[in-house]
């Protein structure tokens, strides 16, 4: 019981970083969600029952568009099929204590950043680390969704708008650090940016969640056929 404890106190000052990083996310999540037509509590209740911050954007970019069901499911699968890797990694550092109820509880709560902090530990990971982890992570994410949606409904429509930004700056901030380091990653965003505007300028009838899928799912295919990993080049 004390370890237990002493686990989920580690995690959580461990996630208290990553809850810092997700209110500002979040905070222009909430504001993108209600500038979308949708209400505080449903943009709220999104983030709680959900935990993938592109995946949230795109969602409800494809619900405001008025998007099928079909282009939903798939918008979620293509670009939060990266969590089911994750989990399978790092399922070889948990610790035999974790049941398949922990196991269902930690594939919930896995992002990028909950992932990498979790898979750096020495030590097996434990239930109670992994609680601690994701419980203030998600605070984080939870907290600045709510801030950012009452802030939407709130403050005058042009500064809402000027803050619509935040969410180009996110995407930003995610793609060029590792661009600056691997081309490769430049290139197949690149890719994706491109099919993206073909798309909506020549084929202004596709909706926007096959949009994303497609271009997604070009870009990704092209970047494994021209960027084999070394051992599938044989290296």
């Amino acid at each position: 019981m004390e370890k237990s404890r002493r686990d989920l106190v580690r995690g959580a000052r461990h996630g208290i970083p990553i809850m810092l990083g997700y209110l500002s996310v979040s905070f222009g999540f909430g504001i993108f969600a209600v500038s979308s037509g949708l209400s505080p509590f449903i943009a709220t209740l999104i983030s709680a029952v959900n935990l993938t911050s592109a995946g949230q954007f795109a969602g409800v970019t494809v619900i405001a568009a008025a998007g099928t069901l079909v282009e939903l499911v798939l918008t979620q699968l293509v670009i939060n099929a990266r969590y089911a890797l994750m989990s399978m990694s790092l399922s070889q550092k948990l610790d035999p204590s974790f049941s398949f109820g922990h196991r269902c509880v930690a594939a919930f709560g896995m992002t990028d950043e909950i992932f990498a902090v979790a898979a750096s530990q020495l030590y097996p990971v434990t239930p109670a680390y992994m609680y601690g982890l994701i419980l203030v992570s998600m605070a984080g994410w939870t907290g600045g969704t709510v801030l950012g949606a009452v802030a939407g409904k709130l403050l005058p429509a042009f500064i809402v708008s000027a803050m619509g930004i935040l969410l180009y700056g996110m995407f930003i901030a995610i793609v060029l650090p590792p661009a600056k380091k691997n081309r490769r990653i430049l290139f197949v965003a690149g890719v994706a940016a491109l099919c993206s505007v073909a798309f909506y300028y020549l084929l202004p009838a596709l909706s926007s969640g096959f949009s994303v899928i497609i271009s997604a799912v070009v870009a990704a295919v092209l970047g494994a056929w021209l960027f084999p990993s070394e051992s599938e080049a044989g290296v």
